[in-house]
């Protein structure tokens, strides 16, 4: 015989997953803009670095 479903344990797990596949894409975004950002603040850093 079958085993009744548990709605409240395939929810909490989808809940999981959707909040997993949301960190992982925050995450690349935040990486993206990393790596974008360093070029634009290395030459500042030797600007500063000349002024002292």
């Amino acid at each position: 015989m079958a085993r009744p479903p548990n709605y409240g344990q395939e929810r909490k797990e989808r809940d999981r997953q959707k909040a997993a596949k949301k960190a992982e894409k925050l995450a690349a975004k935040v990486a993206a803009k990393e790596r974008s950002k360093p070029e634009d603040e290395a030459g500042s850093e030797t600007d500063t670095e000349t002024e002292e």
